[in-house]
């Protein structure tokens, strides 16, 4: 058992905290700007609630934080009462934010300077993932560190590998949506085009997706795309924030991402449609509007 903090219980971090206690069976004490989730939670699970990330963090050997962008994560980190003002010496802190790069090798540096350790381990698998404890987990950072934190990761994790120095989990990320976004609006125009062809959609996802068309979105969007809902997932304003980190970074790094960059724009017409909490597979209602 570990003494570990978690900072931010939303439709992530809540499960995820919730896996750190249940299941990896550590004693958790946990911090959300909003207090009466903290206090939700607690009495859910048991465990402790802290009124700042500073306190939460104290004598704690792992700390945990799933905010919402940089400037969140910095708040909770090096801001006034962030967590940094008390981590003690050789102490893992776990970033598990979809954020920058930047960001991540700017905390890592503070962090080594104050004698202990930053991961940045963004997450993949969704809601659904997290309150499954199968998330898949991209780590940028220290071999020892890794290490170390593994063990205590695994508690929400299917899959969870060490990428390279500080930044490679936040880069693995960008990978990682930048794909989703090119199969998401590839299965939303096959569908569309085969809803005016006529064809019954289910019969033709049958059978293409036993073949090299297959994913695991049209595993699992296929079906809500068809019926027109879309309140099954990672929402339209989170991938829009996701995919505004990839295009700034391969401004940075010379990447060239047109449909990236594409789909990004076609998010914004999702948005302005009224989607901006629909899920990611909403791409199909701009089609059909």
């Amino acid at each position: 058992m570990a003494s570990v903090a978690f900072l931010g219980l939303g439709v992530m971090g809540y499960p995820m905290a919730g896996h750190l206690r249940n299941k990896g069976g550590h004693d958790v004490t946990v911090y959300n700007r909003t207090k009466a989730k903290a206090e939700q939670w607690v009495g859910q699970h048991g465990g402790a609630f802290a009124e700042t990330p500073a306190e939460a963090a104290r004598d704690r050997d792992f700390v945990f934080s799933c905010v919402g962008n940089d400037d969140d994560l910095r708040s909770v980190t090096t801001g006034p009462q962030g967590a940094f003002q008390s981590m003690k010496k050789g102490s893992v802190f776990i970033d598990n934010t979809t954020a920058s790069a930047e960001v991540a090798r700017e905390l890592a540096a503070t962090a080594q300077a104050g004698g202990f350790s930053f991961l940045d381990a963004p997450v993949s698998g969704g809601q659904a993932g997290a309150e499954n404890g199968v998330l898949t987990v991209m780590v940028g950072g220290d071999q020892a560190a890794f290490d170390m934190a593994r063990p205590v990761i695994d508690a929400f994790a299917r899959m969870v590998g060490l990428m390279g120095p500080a930044g490679s989990g936040q880069l693995t990320k960008m990978i990682n949506q930048i794909t989703i976004a090119g199969l998401v609006q590839g299965l939303a125009e096959g569908i569309h085009f085969g809803k005016k062809a006529g064809l019954d959609i289910e019969k033709v996802i049958e059978v293409i997706s036993k073949g090299a068309a297959g994913s695991w979105q049209m595993e699992n969007r296929h079906k809500t795309m068809n019926a027109g809902k879309y309140d099954f997932g990672f929402a339209v304003d989170w991938m829009r924030k996701d995919l505004g980190i990839c295009l700034d970074e391969a401004d940075r790094n010379g990447a060239r991402l047109p449909v990236t960059a594409l789909v990004d724009q076609f998010y914004k017409d999702v948005q302005a449609m009224g989607g901006k909490r629909w899920d990611t597979s909403s791409l199909l209602a701009r089609l059909e509007k």
